[in-house]
């Protein structure tokens, strides 16, 4: 059993000497630059010209999974919600509510792969809180992080959607709900199946510095490539058409999606986006990615269309057509 001086005590959130100490130790050491180490009650920002602004809440199971751990996933999930907007990330603030009991060297490797995750985009963390529960009242550790980017295209919008449109998919689907699930079940494959949790940041920023004409962003995090479709077909009022043949999906993936009845299109994903962008720019986008963003298996997968407004129909490889529709219920609660 861990020693109390090396796990986290609830006098480490009482604001005294403890808590001054495992800040300075554990955060203020990763975290280190000017506007955070000021330690005031607010960090002074400068702003200039239109921004956008996310928060998001992190209390994924098991804090460490193939690929990542909850501190990479806060500060990419932040990141990319900024990202899918255009919007260079400047200024995060980062919240931990910490169990009694957490053993201080977990922290600290949560901690310095957040710090290793900043560095992908630029952007600092430059005020945070910390709270420390009873034993029982939380599960080893939740993360808030807000962030705070500059809009280098205000015109990328859900509502900006038009027919014709080519629908292109960054990488591979389903990989980040897959992992999680593998981890829980005890599973155990013969392949090196990981979570697609990373920053987007550079490669959004090469669309944008190259002037791909971006109609629409997101990344397909809870209800995967599903929910993004359905969501987009029914904020523009068209409908989407997707050819199943061209969606990649990782083989690992199919697998344990047939093992256990789900969709690869339901599955969350932390590193993987949906664009909408002029059918005479797919292909160029489509080049941009593979060549200067990493995303190897990026792909034309369907096109919008004025039939069936609000409707996202999939085309199969046998011909036929279905509805791919919203997920029902929750298929894996506890994935970020």
């Amino acid at each position: 059993m861990p020693s109390k001086s090396k796990t986290v005590q609830l006098s480490h959130g009482g604001g005294g000497k403890e808590m001054d100490q495992l800040i300075k130790s554990v955060f203020f050491n990763a975290f280190d630059n000017p506007i955070l180490s000021a330690e005031e009650d607010a960090a002074k920002l400068n702003l200039s010209g239109p921004v956008a602004f996310t928060t998001d809440s992190f209390t994924v199971s098991p804090l460490f999974f193939a690929g990542g751990d909850i501190g990479k996933l806060a500060i990419a999930g932040t990141v990319n919600d900024l990202a899918m907007m255009a919007a260079e990330p400047q200024y995060l603030s980062c919240s931990f509510i910490i169990e009694e009991g957490f053993a201080i060297n977990d922290l600290k490797t949560i901690v310095n792969s957040m710090a290793k995750e900043l560095h992908k985009s630029g952007a600092r963390i430059v005020c945070g809180d910390t709270k420390v529960v009873p034993k029982g009242c939380a599960d080893g550790v939740f993360i808030n992080t807000t962030g705070v980017g500059r809009i280098l295209n205000p015109n990328v919008s859900v509502k900006n959607i038009q027919p014709g449109d080519a629908i292109i998919v960054s990488r591979d689907v389903g990989r980040h709900g897959a992992t999680i699930l593998m981890s829980r079940e005890g599973l155990s494959l013969e392949s090196d199946l990981s979570s697609d949790c990373a920053t987007l940041w550079p490669i959004v920023e090469q669309l944008v510095a190259t002037s791909t004409p971006i109609h629409a962003m997101r990344d397909a995090t809870r209800g995967g490539l599903s929910a993004v479709l359905n969501e987009w077909s029914k904020a523009s009022n068209v409908g989407i058409d997707v050819d199943e043949d061209a969606i990649p999906v990782a083989d690992e993936v199919k697998g344990l999606c047939e093992l256990f009845g789900f969709e690869p299109y339901d599955l969350a994903n932390e590193g993987t986006f949906i664009l909408a962008v002029p059918k005479a720019a797919a292909a160029g986008a489509v080049e941009i990615m593979k060549r200067y963003g990493n995303c190897e298996h990026a792909a034309i997968i369907g096109h919008v269309t004025e039939a069936h407004a609000g409707k996202v129909v999939l085309t199969t490889p046998w011909g036929s057509h279905r509805y791919l529709d919203l997920p029902q219920g929750e298929l894996l609660p506890r994935i970020c």
